[in-house]
């Protein structure tokens, strides 16, 4: 009888050890290079007047040194500090270690929606495409019984309404200049509305970043949500606009941001050490050997090529992976069900997880 009882204890322990992830955070940020992330400014950029507009001086100043591992941190010192020491940084191709897209378009729409599926559909070929028929990991998260009505998305762009499917699935989604905060908004969520809508709107749909992060700042604080999806968008916007001093700088912001809804994280008792974050973009872009560094799609080389950061306390701290390997971005999805707990099935395939970054 104590033989069985230990047995059984045995087993509970290693269950809750296995299984300490209970909240989930999943930031990413649209069209950011990997070149960036693991090798910072890059200097024929930064002295082409076509691009640095006009200002190298403050470039050199703010993100330049001779060494690669110098230069990446100036402009993602969290990235290269906390998240380099507690969890999983992969996408460094110089070292052989690759992570693609898996859909042919190499733009935003089919990227986050391989993302959020797990899944490559085809017919999901323009950004005005409409609302997702697949299942999206969040969808999926909302219909779990411990989940359900605490799973919320932020975006500064509009087409997230359609890629979450926002009407169907029942997730509130925040998208660009929607009213915060319903029919009784609080005074907090009155302010961010009155600064959003006097804002200086520089796209037709998508709105600056600060206000999607203090958005979901708020919501993390007040309704503390379970999974929480923060989606920015300034590093492709003002990759397309050739803006390389806003690029680095919107880099360098989110990296910033994400260093704040950590420490808040590790501060509050429901968060704490018992979060997952995951770090990742839609897209890459072209290179500066093709000269297409601003941009992307099926045509532009080198645009399927991404980069992904996870942090949590099921994840085994690795820092920096440099073996050799391949990976998709439609393996995400399942990786993060799998941390929450769960196997994520639909009616379409869903792709498999990301072993090593389980532990």
């Amino acid at each position: 009888m104590k033989k069985i009882l230990f047995i059984i204890l045995l087993f509970c322990s290693y269950h809750l050890q296995a299984q300490q992830t209970e909240n989930l955070i999943i930031i990413t940020t649209d069209g950011y290079r990997w070149q960036e992330v693991f090798g910072g400014m890059e200097k024929v950029i930064a002295n082409d007047k076509g691009f640095n507009q006009g200002d190298s001086a403050y470039l050199f100043k703010t993100y330049w040194s001779e060494d690669a591992m110098e230069r990446r941190k100036k402009l993602m010192p969290f990235f290269w500090s906390t998240i380099a020491s507690h969890g999983q940084i992969y996408g460094n191709r110089l070292l052989g270690n690759n992570v693609d897209v898996s859909n042919p378009y190499k733009f935003s729409y089919p990227g986050y929606s391989e993302i959020m599926c797990g899944y490559v559909d085809t017919a999901i070929n323009k950004n005005g495409y409409k609302a997702n028929p697949n299942l999206t990991l969040l969808e999926f998260f909302n219909q779990q019984s411990r989940l359900k009505g605490n799973v919320l998305a932020f975006s500064a762009w509009e087409t997230f309404n359609r890629i979450l499917n926002e009407e169907r699935s029942g997730i509130p989604v925040m998208a660009a200049y929607d009213e915060y905060g319903g029919k009784n908004p609080t005074s907090n969520q009155k302010l961010i509305n009155n600064m959003l809508q006097n804002s200086h709107k520089e796209w037709e749909e998508e709105s600056m970043d600060m206000f999607t992060h203090f958005e979901a700042m708020e919501e993390l604080k007040t309704k503390k949500p379970r999974v929480l999806y923060i989606a920015y968008g300034e590093t492709d916007e003002w990759a397309h606009g050739r803006k390389y001093r806003f690029y680095l700088d919107a880099a360098k912001q989110v990296d910033a941001w994400i260093k704040e809804i950590w420490e808040y994280v590790q501060s509050d008792p429901q968060y704490k050490n018992k979060t997952t974050i995951l770090f990742t973009t839609d897209h890459g872009r072209g290179t500066t050997v093709s000269g297409k560094w601003t941009s992307h799609g099926a045509s532009v080389e080198d645009a399927e090529q991404i980069w992904f950061a996870i942090m949590g306390p099921n994840t085994p701290a690795m820092g920096e992976v440099k073996t050799q390997g391949q990976l998709y971005q439609k393996q995400f999805a399942q990786t993060l069900a799998k941390i929450m707990g769960y196997t994520f099935t639909a009616e379409h395939p869903v792709a498999e997880e990301i072993k090593s970054a389980i532990k």
